[in-house]
């Protein structure tokens, strides 16, 4: 009875979550959009008007954006926010992230490595840049250092770490499936 109910668990579970996950999101931006027809004084006519208004302003937003002048007061306004320490570091690590997701058909150029540790084993990283910051290649000195990347599993932190690039092994593995390898501590079945 234990595996039986184990088993429905760990199919069940998954896409409960997953399902549950994106009703939130799509509730939560349905209701955001309510509340901007709200503010205009339009009223409700139809469930999933808000999030449809949201996706709509999102990508009346894309093609704003795709303009030079909107870029360019969208530029003035950024770096002006950018003199606040909190709101640079805050805002930079989110558009960071953002453009991770986002390569605009390029290619994704991390390059997944091995990196040999001290008691022989082998961790999976990241080259996630070509060159490690200025300063820091001065701080080092010779050689050619990269940032490594190692992922930790179950969360979204990692641990960057400067490795000589002759010390590391490419391996030909997407990505995304190395990094769902490391994510799920190697149970990842792809």
């Amino acid at each position: 009875m234990k595996t039986t109910l184990t088993r429905g668990l760990m199919n069940v579970l998954p896409m409960a979550l997953s399902l549950w996950l994106f009703w939130s999101l799509f509730v939560s931006l349905d209701e955001l959009g309510v509340l901007l027809l709200k503010l205009v004084g339009l009223p409700k006519l139809f469930v999933g008007e808000g999030f449809l208004l949201v996706i709509a302003l999102v990508f009346s937003a894309g093609l704003l954006f795709s303009v030079s002048p909107i870029q360019w007061i969208w530029g003035k306004i950024e770096r002006a926010l950018m003199r606040f320490p909190l709101f640079k570091s805050v805002y930079g690590s989110i558009r960071d992230i953002a453009s991770l997701m986002n390569r605009d058909g390029k290619p994704k150029d991390q390059q997944v490595v091995l990196v040999k540790q001290a008691n022989g084993g082998y961790v999976v990283g990241f080259i996630m840049t070509d060159k490690a910051p200025e300063p820091v290649s001065l701080a080092l000195g010779e050689g050619d250092w990269v940032p490594v990347l190692f992922q930790l599993s179950y969360q979204m932190a990692g641990v960057t770490t400067l490795v000589k690039r002759e010390d590391l092994i490419k391996v030909d593995w997407s990505f995304e499936e190395a990094m769902r390898f490391n994510l799920t501590a190697g149970l990842s079945k792809s």
